[in-house]
């Protein structure tokens, strides 16, 4: 199993509003900068409540038929979803990969603040693919919170985008 994550951030670390807003971002998500071949290459995509609700909003569902598992305690509606493949569960990090591994899962994409930040501090995140946006917002939702320990990143490359995208993709090095 291999968990990665693919997110843009402000320059200053935030990957939305503190309202979870997201206008800061490029339209459309700018040029074409590895998404699409990215989102190809997953199995499901692994998402909290939060970022769930606010994905709702988007017309049209921006995961197609892709699997999506959305994280809450809470129940929730998912029939508000149209033409999407999406179902709920709940339990730690550890547990949300046994499953799914157990349902044939290979590639997950991990993405949302908290969910990010829990992935990441069960040491279950493999890489990262990180997009800085050239904004800076001054506040919001960090993409990363506090660690127990240092996570050491093996860098595996960075590109730069004509639009002022700077994208930077890491290894973690789970045996440091």
């Amino acid at each position: 199993m291999t968990a990665s994550v693919f997110i843009g951030t402000s320059v200053d670390g935030f990957i939305a509003r503190p309202d979870g807003g997201l206008d800061w971002l490029p339209a459309g998500g700018g040029e074409p900068h590895g998404y699409d071949d990215f989102m190809a290459s997953i199995d499901a995509l692994v998402i909290g409540r939060n970022t769930f609700e606010i994905v709702l909003a988007f017309d049209p569902w921006p995961y197609g038929d892709k699997r999506v598992v959305v994280l809450s305690s809470k129940a929730l509606d998912l029939s508000v979803v149209k033409g999407g493949n999406v179902e709920q569960m709940g339990g730690s990090p550890e547990e949300i990969v046994a499953l799914l591994t157990a349902s044939g899962a290979q590639h997950l994409y991990i993405d949302g603040g908290i969910t990010i930040q829990r992935f990441l501090r069960a040491g279950l995140i493999d890489r990262l693919i990180v997009t800085r946006v050239p904004v800076l917002i001054g506040e919001g939702v960090p993409l990363f919170g506090s660690l127990a320990a240092d996570v050491r990143l093996d860098h595996v490359a960075t590109r730069a985008y004509p639009s002022g995208l700077v994208q930077s993709e890491y290894r973690i090095l789970h045996d440091a």
